[in-house]
């Protein structure tokens, strides 16, 4: 049977056959903060509650995700607000909606179904506003959030290969809430407020295993937090940033919450720069005070980004976290008529990265390996050291390389079959280390298993090995390596 054309994944085709066109017109403008308005609402513990969670074991006050499913009344004005004030693009009310930050309140399992009641609420306050104006499509962006763990950063200082989490953990559970996005009716899927690049590449990984599963592709859109040193909270630089998540092909990619629009300026402009695709910009409503209120009136806020938006440097705009309707309609006026920003075509090159960004011709890159390898460097060695639990001397080893100037840390260990907790325990240690996290890795190794076990401990972009004793690893283990974003290299070195 032909869906027809009142059929949501038809609708939604359509919707998403328009918005290149739309974003090469004029600057689409995103909703803003959600937590702001729920607060102003004055919910109580039974809001929260609702019949279904009556009698759950834990305090639910503050879980605004789970109002999804308990008030959706309450989220839907939220949309319709900022509708009305001019967003062509509204978030889901799905933020912390992974079993990372549902466990304090007992709720993990829940994930799916938050998900898929906060797409629903979301697209049905949109369609009502498409149907107002039939001759402008409204857009749901499922918004994904970056948890509070990292999976970059040691849990346990006295043990600087310790993770509060790990890539698998994460990977599944944003599976599961792009899952229930998509069911849901979103247009597009935003991981947002990045300020650890491996939580982001985890999320990558389970949206395209959600692909997979549902049959169903629709653009990602990346938003990363930066600091006013413009350096995220793992010290990653905006281009090692980019470097490490371009294989997610997104639709945008942008910043959001920080000290304000003003702050944004200068990284927008590197971001502008480098990245082949269309940028956002969201940010917070400057500071908040001791009261917990944001500082920016919607007038700085607006001017801020009307400025940015007249130096051609986005292509989407918003507000996050202290902004309201009044904000959005702001910003909306302030970028009315002006250009949006040029999507620039940038020189073939591998964009590798750690910390810091590292740009080669990809005809030079087995010659920067072959020549970090030759620092002293023996394979057989290597893998002996993993496999007698000698990981200092490994590092020690390994640490020859930058030392004597190479650009790329090569960890090959042979023919020898290497245990993949040793490998992940190898490169968080190495990573504890500032001068090694900031250069991007070269893996290979005899089995899949050792290879994506350090593929998954490295926010960067790194390199896979695939000729030599990695020379049996093609199609599926090749398809799972791009995944974590690497570059793939065969052939013998």
């Amino acid at each position: 049977m032909t869906p027809s054309s009142s059929h949501p994944g038809v609708r939604r085709k359509h919707r998403l056959e328009l918005l290149p066109s739309l974003l090469a017109e004029r600057i689409l403008v995103l909703d803003g903060a959600m937590g702001t308005l729920i607060q102003a609402a004055g919910l109580t513990e039974g809001d929260f509650r609702g019949e279904r969670l009556a009698g759950h074991p834990h305090d639910l006050a503050g879980n605004n995700d789970l109002l999804c499913l308990t008030r959706p009344d309450v989220i839907g004005d939220i949309h319709r607000a900022y509708l009305d004030a001019g967003a062509d693009i509204i978030e889901t009310n799905s933020f912390n909606a992974t079993a990372v930050s549902q466990a304090p309140y007992g709720t993990e399992a829940l994930v799916h179904d938050i998900s898929l009641a906060a797409a629903s609420v979301a697209r049905k306050a949109a369609d009502e506003a498409e149907a107002r104006e039939p001759g402008r499509p409204r857009y749901v962006a499922g918004a994904m959030g970056p948890t509070a763990r990292m999976a970059s950063i040691p849990a346990d200082f006295a043990d600087p290969a310790s993770r509060g989490v790990t890539f698998a953990d994460l990977q599944a559970t944003y599976g599961d809430a792009a899952r229930g996005l998509l069911e849901g009716g979103a247009d597009l899927l935003l991981v947002e407020t990045i300020y650890d690049t491996l939580n982001a590449k985890a999320a990558i990984y389970g949206i395209e295993e959600a692909f997979d599963a549902l049959g169903v592709r629709v653009p990602i859109m990346l938003s990363a937090t930066v600091g006013r040193g413009r350096r995220m909270l793992t010290g990653q630089t905006v281009e090692a940033f980019w470097n490490a998540v371009a294989h997610a092909r997104p639709l945008s990619v942008g910043l959001n919450c920080g000290s304000g629009a003003a702050d944004l300026r200068l990284p927008l402009e590197e971001l502008s720069r480098i990245a082949p695709v269309f940028v956002s910009a969201y940010p917070n409503a400057g500071l908040p005070g001791a009261d917990g209120t944001y500082s920016e009136t919607p007038a700085v806020t607006a001017a801020a980004l009307g400025e940015i938006a007249g130096a051609g440097l986005v292509n989407i705009v918003g507000g996050c976290c202290g902004t309201t309707p009044d904000h959005v309609r702001a910003i909306a006026e302030a970028v009315r008529g002006v250009r949006p920003r040029t999507v620039p075509e940038i020189p073939a090159m591998e964009r590798l990265s750690g910390l810091r960004p590292f740009n080669v011709e990809a005809a030079r890159l087995p010659v920067v390996i072959r020549e970090a390898e030759a620092a002293g460097f023996d394979s057989a060695a290597l893998a002996s050291l993993i496999k007698e639990g000698r990981l200092d001397d490994a590092i020690d080893l390994l640490r020859r390389q930058p030392d004597e100037g190479a650009p790329i840390v090569v960890i090959d260990t042979g023919p020898a079959p290497v245990e993949a907790p040793a490998m992940t325990r190898l490169v968080n240690l190495l990573l504890s280390e500032p001068d090694l996290a900031a250069l991007p890795f070269a893996i290979r190794s005899a089995t899949r298993e050792a290879v994506e076990a350090a593929l998954a401990c490295l926010q960067g972009r790194s390199v896979v090995m695939t000729g030599g004793t990695a020379g049996g690893m093609r199609g599926e283990a090749e398809a799972s390596f791009e995944r974590y974003g690497a570059a793939l290299l065969g052939g013998e070195m």
